[in-house]
């Protein structure tokens, strides 16, 4: 009878040893998985999450997430619609822990200059916040062109329309300068 209690214990051991193996694969397989989970797929994990974005800049954007692109996401505020460049972003809070990633690769190529292209088209009044200078400091307009890496913003006071009369200056703004892009009118329209 000992050798039955010797080969139970021994055969308990090697279970355990197993099971301890097992579970050093399962993590070791997880942190190489997590290894290729960009911050977009992160971010598509997230959608009709309500999260919190800092910028680099000084402002916090907080709304439900409605877009994760391949170089920027939108946020929908409850009378606004924000576009926020992933490279302007310091820090997310209230991401999910599900990563998805884009199966169509039209969309990977759709970038940060496919959505401003859009806003133009639809001739939408927006602030723009950017990158350095002072956070309060904020550019009313209507973006008139997107070029490859630049837009063309016609200035106007804050609530006016693009007009020839009242567009003041048209000034080309850098993607790299571009903090946030908020449009005007309610989430969603």
């Amino acid at each position: 009878m000992r050798w039955d209690a010797l080969f139970d214990d021994m055969e308990a051991q090697l279970a355990a040893r197993q099971r301890l193996d097992f579970e050093a694969e399962i993590a070791e397989r997880a942190l190489v998985d997590s290894a290729g989970v960009e911050l977009a797929d992160r971010l598509r994990g997230s959608l009709g999450l309500s999260i919190r974005v800092h910028l680099f800049s000084g402002p916090v954007f907080e709304g439900v997430l409605s877009h994760a692109g391949s170089e920027a996401l939108v946020l929908d505020e409850p009378q606004h619609q924000v576009l926020i460049p992933y490279a302007a972003a310091a820090q997310y809070g209230g991401l999910s822990r599900v990563a998805v990633s884009e199966p169509s690769t039209v969309r990977r190529r759709l970038g940060l200059g496919s959505a401003l292209r859009g806003l133009a088209s639809k001739r939408a009044r927006v602030t723009i916040f950017l990158s350095h200078g002072r956070a309060e400091a904020a550019l009313h307009g209507v973006i008139d062109t997107v070029g490859r890496d630049f837009l063309d913003l016609a200035l106007t006071r804050e609530g006016e329309d693009r007009r020839p009369a009242n567009a003041r200056q048209v000034v080309a703004i850098p993607f790299g300068a571009l903090a946030s892009v908020r449009s005007v009118g309610a989430a969603g329209g």
